[in-house]
Parts: C-alpha cells; structure tokens; sequence
C-alpha cells in the first residue's frame, strides 16, 4: 500500500521526467526522487542517451545520504550493460533501504530483472505507483519495445466541418499561429516528422521544429513510392532525411545521396511503399514517436492499415465546404458498424482552435 507521501515524491519524479521530454530519444524519459527521514536530499533525471540515467543523477545529488534512503523512479532501474552500467547496481552499492519503481521496463533486457536483482539484495522493491502517468510519458518506447515500431501520432488541421485544403490545394493557414506553435511542440518531442510526397510537392514544407526550443531536430521521412522528391525540396536543408520509395531510380538516388538523404527502397503492392515495413525499420533506429503531417491519401492508407494509435487534431472556427479536401482518403462506409472509433483523451482551446488529443480503439 503507498502512502501519500509516496504519491507526492512518485510526482515529483514524473515532472523530472517530462524534463526529457524532447531530448532522451531512443531512451525513455525518467526522473528519480531520493528521500530519507521524509526530506529530499537527491533529484536527478535522465537528459541524453550515452549520458548518466535518472538514478545516477540522483545519487550523486544525494551523495552519503542516499544510504538507507528510499528512491522513487517512474521506471524500473536497468539491469544490464548499455552505454552506461546497471542502476540496480548503482542503487545496491549505494545502500538505499527501498525502491519504488512506477512502471516495469517493457525493454526485453531487463523486465523486471532490475527489481528482481534488488530485492536480491535485500532492498525492499516495489512497482506500480503512478503506473498510468509514467506510461503515458514513454508511450514511443513502450510501443517500440512491444511492438516493434513507433507510436504513430497523426497530426491534422481541419476546418470545422472537417476539410484540410481547398480543391486547388492551398491549406495555409487553416488554424491559428497558436495552434501551429502548439503543433511544433509535439514536432519537438517526436523522433521523427514524416510526411507524403503529395504534400511535400504541394505545400514544400520543411518538417522541422521552429516555433519552440529544442537542441535536436527529428529525422524527417519521405514516403516517396516514385522517388519524385525535388532535389530543391525545403526539407533537404537541415537534419537528416530518409526518403522511403518502391521503385529506386539509379540516377535519382544518387543525386539525392548527394544532397546527404538516405534512400531506402521498400517495394510494397500496388507499387506503393511497403509502410508497415517502414515502421519496422524505424523501430529497429530506435525511433520512439512518429509524428505523422501528411495528406488525406496517406492518412487514409495509414488508418485503413490500422497503423495510427493516436491523432492530434486541431478544428479552426470556419468551414471550407463540402468540396474540399477532407482529412482521410478512405472508401466509403456500407455499415456504421465498420467505423473507425476513437476514445478522446484531451480536448482544449488553443488559441482559437480546438484541439483534440484522440486514440484508435478496436472495432
């Protein structure tokens, strides 16, 4: 049973963790809380992969008086060697009295040994405390270590009877420079920003974080079944890029190689891009959020995959008609029972827009 004082050190730790937010990938975000005889006399959290995890921080800040402490951690401590040595040992040699951990690490090197090889060590460990917040947190690193791929956000702005774009194709700007700027903070957190060649071609966007600060840029994806990615393309400026395609022209390719973007053939039926295979691979990179800005056909074929888990939608206060684009190119419905259904998790006023933070369910 925990105590109130275990849940106010267990939300500490969170806002610790949430420090991370755009920075740790491909780790997960963790923050750590040590505390003896009711004060706090170590806070740490983690910053960067390669760099000292969350209980390092901690015990260093805490020094001798993290003996006989107890220790709050949003993540079970890892038991095995990275980049960096095992923080059950670190904890163990620290001679801490307790371990409250929020979650099990879903990483298949550890799952559970790291409290396991604890409570070996005579520490009383104990996991589960604010489970829910901390796995919202790493939901990327979660689906990642589970699934095999990222977790897939697809972002849409929308009028409010749900169009994208004019027939002609102008999109820019539906919403709000709040709402944007909104938009470019789940940017930042991703570890990557993919999109189609329909919208690049059309809107030449640079996929990158500008309206917030940040010390990384994510990877920008092009799905690009026929490798027509302009050579001129705004997004070539900047961070890495990795064009997806189903058909490789050798001429192509090497000039876009040149320009320092990976190609990467993934043939798929129906000469498209095989997109499942594409998140594997990301997955194997290690990216942990996919942050998805593309038009109604891709979001149509990712959704009618089955590849979307949540959607971040944003509804400007005006209409566009009913002959303009809509946010998913999908076939039409013979049975409301075949509707895509969605469970809303936020819902609130950006500027003048609504935003709605949504998840996929099962039909």
């Amino acid at each position: 049973m925990f105590s109130a004082a275990d849940h106010d050190h267990m939300a500490r730790a969170l806002r610790l963790a949430e420090l991370g937010l755009y920075t740790t990938t491909p780790n997960p975000r963790v923050g750590c809380v040590i505390v003896k005889a009711g004060e706090v006399v170590g806070e740490g959290w983690h910053q960067r992969a390669g760099e000292a995890h969350a209980e390092i921080h901690a015990l260093q800040s805490a020094g001798s008086k993290a003996r006989g402490a107890t220790v709050y951690i949003t993540l079970e401590p890892c038991s095995h060697h990275g980049r960096t040595p095992p923080c059950a040992d670190a904890l163990i040699g620290a001679g801490v009295a307790r371990v409250v951990a929020a979650m099990q690490d879903p990483n298949p090197q550890v799952a559970g040994q790291g409290m396991a090889r604890l409570a070996a060590a005579g520490i009383a460990a104990e996991c589960g405390l604010l489970e829910a917040e901390a796995r919202e947190l790493n939901v990327g690193f979660i689906s990642r270590m589970s699934r095999g791929r990222p977790w897939l956000r697809l972002k849409l702005a929308a009028s409010l009877d749900g169009k994208t774009a004019l027939t002609n194709g102008v999109s820019q700007w539906i919403t709000g420079p709040e709402a944007r700027r909104d938009g470019h903070r789940w940017r930042a957190r991703a570890c990557a920003i993919l999109s189609g060649i329909g919208t690049v071609r059309a809107d030449d966007p640079r996929l990158d974080v500008r309206d917030v600060e940040t010390t990384r840029q994510p990877l920008k994806v092009v799905v690009d079944s026929g490798l027509d990615l302009p050579l001129d393309a705004r997004l070539l400026e900047g961070s890495s890029v990795l064009v997806a395609c189903a058909a490789e022209s050798r001429e192509k390719s090497a000039a876009l190689r040149e320009r320092g973007v990976e190609v990467l053939l993934l043939p798929g039926p129906g000469g498209k891009v095989d997109v499942p295979s594409l998140l594997a691979e990301l997955g194997r990179r290690g990216i942990n959020e996919l942050h998805v800005e593309g038009g109604h056909r891709l979001n149509g074929a990712l959704l009618a995959a089955g590849l979307v888990d949540e959607l971040l939608l944003y509804l400007a206060p005006c209409l566009l008609g009913a002959d303009a684009n809509g946010m998913f190119g999908l076939p039409p419905l013979t049975s409301l029972e075949d509707k895509h259904r969605l469970v809303v998790r936020d819902l609130r006023l950006i500027g003048a827009d609504l935003r709605i933070v949504a998840r996929l369910t099962a039909k």
